[in-house]
């Protein structure tokens, strides 16, 4: 014990010459005061008004996806998992017990003490013994290497609650996106199917005047067409049905016909949303991706504090309390009570780097997490002032389609009426319809888009009363 004394004590003052976990500068990112795109006049509307609330296909929807949707009930196993690591971590502090009990048969040679030995044939050859048990020992953690180790595995699971928002955000937009792409396509097929029934009236109207000798079956065979046309557009779009249901099915995990029931309810007209007002400051807190790469970088913070920490020395205090005897009936006397107490200390020595590289790969991940972190908070400013931008786009866009289809659609009733009292020939009626059933279709694209364009912001801008997980 004193020749040991020394050198334990020299090993702890070499590992403690290391130092603490070496410092690496997580400055904030500079963000500026307001967007770019940001339009000069904001309302005050909540930012879920950016969804489809008032659609009862997009609630019902939503609410089987958070209930059942096996993406959300991924993300939360995962929350679970760290939970549980982080009750593990925080274990490792607390003494371990233990219990157990044993029976032992031994059977002995006693030539092994010697042939010509004289008490050899006094030795119990077979022997029986009963033994139980109490053990603890504990990691006194001296300078902290499990309390990092816990504050790591506690970030985790903040950054696994992040995570999970971050999922369910965009498992409602994408479902509001679906729902409004469904809601567009009605749109469409209500102007396209005025297109049709336009197209046939003119059709009939030269089958008139040809069955009179007045046209040629020219006007009749163009009309017929171009009804034609329109009906194969109809027929495009029941494409573009199936493919937005298949979506739904793997978002909300529904089958079809329960999904095709939800969006066969009656939905609200195409009509823009106001735009909520924001800021940066609210952007970071609400995005749950740049809350979840800010505990990640908690979380490997912690961790280079506890690998900088094993190169100090561990203090381990241990004991037994327990029975020993050979003969059950006096395994409870007093005579049988054994035990042990005991206390360690362990320090590294000559472990050729192991540590060392040990800290060096933990402040490479630090470093890691510090521009994941930079990247989400950028990620998320250009993700809002892109969102911003379209949003003016696709107004300006749905304005200009919405005033072609109507003076398109004045155009086409001049022309009719001019056709009607011989003024324009049956081409240029023709011509003027074509032009504004192509451009009711546009408008309402272009409306849909619009509405488009403010889920993509409710997402930028990390949700609101629906991105909040429960």
């Amino acid at each position: 014990m004193r020749a040991a004394l020394p050198l334990a004590l020299a090993a702890s003052l070499a590992a403690c010459a290391g130092g603490p976990a070496p410092e690496i500068a997580t400055p904030p990112p500079d963000l500026p005061e307001s967007y770019f795109y940001q339009p000069n006049v904001a309302t005050a509307a909540r930012v879920d008004s950016l969804l489809p609330i008032d659609d009862a296909a997009f609630l019902d929807l939503a609410g089987a996806a958070l209930s059942d949707g096996p993406s959300l009930a991924e993300a939360l196993a995962r929350v679970d998992a760290a939970r549980a690591g982080a009750r593990r971590a925080g274990a490792e502090r607390a003494p371990n017990i233990g219990v157990g009990a044993d029976v032992t048969a031994t059977r002995t040679n006693p030539s092994q003490f010697g042939t010509n030995n004289p008490f050899a044939a006094l030795i119990d050859t077979e022997q029986v013994s009963y033994a139980a048990n109490l053990s603890a020992s504990w990691d006194a953690d001296l300078f902290g290497r499990l309390r990092a180790a816990e504050r790591a595995a506690l970030a985790r699971v903040d950054a696994a609650n992040a995570s999970a928002a971050a999922v369910r955000i965009a498992l409602l937009g994408e479902i509001a996106a679906s729902v409004t792409d469904w809601r567009t396509i009605d749109a469409r097929i209500t102007a396209i199917e005025s297109d049709v029934a336009a197209a046939s009236q003119l059709a009939g109207l030269a089958r008139v005047r040809e069955e009179a000798g007045i046209a040629p079956g020219f006007d009749r065979v163009r009309a017929e067409a171009q009804a034609s046309a329109s009906r194969s557009r109809l027929a495009a779009l029941q494409s573009e049905r199936a493919r937005i249901i298949g979506r739904l099915v793997t978002l909300t995990g529904q089958n079809a016909r329960a999904v095709s029931a939800a969006l066969d309810q009656g939905g609200p007209a195409q009509r823009p949303h106001p735009l909520p007002s924001s800021l940066p400051s609210e952007l970071l807190a609400n995005r749950p991706d740049v809350i979840a790469a800010a505990a990640e970088l908690a979380a490997t913070d912690a961790e280079l504090a506890a690998a900088a920490r094993a190169r100090f020395p561990r203090l381990t205090l241990s004991g037994v309390l327990g029975l020993l005897a050979f003969n059950p009936g006096d395994l409870f006397d007093e005579d049988s009570i054994i035990g042990s107490l005991g206390a360690g200390i362990a320090a590294p020595l000559l472990d050729f780097g192991r540590i060392e590289a040990e800290i060096d790969g933990a402040a490479a991940n630090k470093r890691v997490a510090f521009q994941s972190y930079r990247g989400a908070v950028y990620r998320a400013l250009g993700e809002t002032e892109a969102a911003f931008g379209l949003i003016a786009a696709a107004d300006n866009e749905a304005a200009l389609a919405i005033e072609e289809n109507d003076q398109l659609e004045r155009a086409a009733s001049l022309a009719n009426d001019r056709y009607r009292a011989g003024l324009a020939s049956f081409l240029e009626v023709l011509e003027a319809r074509r032009a504004a059933d192509a451009s009711g279709d546009r408008a309402a694209a272009a409306r849909g888009r619009a509405e488009r364009a403010r889920i993509l912001l409710w997402q930028a801008l990390g949700g609101g009363e629906y991105g909040v997980t429960d």
